[in-house]
């Protein structure tokens, strides 16, 4: 609706543009409800899909506050398009889009993980309208018309969406980080038990081979010494002072 000035009229409030962004997410659902097997999968695997594909209700193509019987039918519906089995002329494109929506489905039916995506989600919008409210609030301070183009519904939509993928995007980024954290940590602390158990391997083999050749080394010292004392012995022999010559008297 348009204002007496010829601008557009904002919303009255920002439930109204909640509505409106549901409203219009619910006609792009139907509206891509009756894509093909192949417009699927392309869907599914567009550029960027790793991140496109990290909110399970964008997978799914379903509203947040879906009941479980109405995830389950979409579920069922999209998969059976996306199948390898039905897209028997390209199989691998198709087993990457059915895992997609599998591995969607699973995270919406942990309770857990739903309520993060949800979460997420509602943080993406939050955000949005607060971006909002401080761009209203600096046109006012300016003495311009409060306007701004989040205030058209499809530029709302657009704008929580991009706010929401960017969102799950610096999840999975942290998420990656910390996985590879742990990984190192793993593998530095398997390195230090494996070298500690060969330190303890080295020194039981040395003992072991300390002790074995302890009699060994016992006898060839006793040995040593008797050669030894025989030598000291024998050499004692030639060490007689000589004879002491009386002196002859004329």
């Amino acid at each position: 609706m348009a204002a007496a000035g010829g601008e557009p009229s904002a919303p009255s409030s920002s439930d109204d543009l909640f509505q409106n962004f549901y409203t219009e997410v619910k006609q792009i659902e139907k509206r891509d409800s009756v894509l093909t097997s192949t417009q699927q999968i392309d869907r599914l695997l567009r550029p960027g899909a790793s991140y496109f594909n990290l909110n399970p209700f964008e997978v799914l193509q379903i509203d947040p506050e879906a009941t479980d019987t109405e995830l389950k039918k979409r579920f069922r519906a999209l998969s059976i398009l996306v199948h390898p089995d039905k897209n028997q002329d390209d199989p691998d494109r198709a087993q990457r889009a059915f895992e997609a929506v599998d591995k969607a489905y699973k995270n919406l039916l942990d309770p857990e993980q739903k309520k993060r995506a949800v979460d997420v989600i509602s943080a993406g919008r939050e955000y949005i309208e607060h971006t909002m409210k401080e761009k209203k609030k600096q046109l006012k301070k300016d003495g311009k018309p409060v306007f701004v183009e989040e205030d058209d519904p499809e530029m709302f939509r657009q704008a929580v969406y991009k706010q929401t993928m960017k969102l799950f995007a610096e999840l999975e980024i942290k998420r990656k980080e910390r996985e590879a954290k742990d990984m190192h940590e793993r593998k530095r602390a398997r390195e230090e038990e494996i070298e500690t158990a060969e330190k303890a391997k080295r020194d039981r083999e040395w003992q072991k081979n300390f002790e074995e050749t302890r009699d060994g080394r016992v006898d060839s010292w006793r040995t040593f010494q008797s050669k030894g004392k025989k030598k000291e012995k024998k050499n004692r022999s030639f060490l007689k002072p000589p004879k002491v010559k009386m002196e002859q008297r004329e």
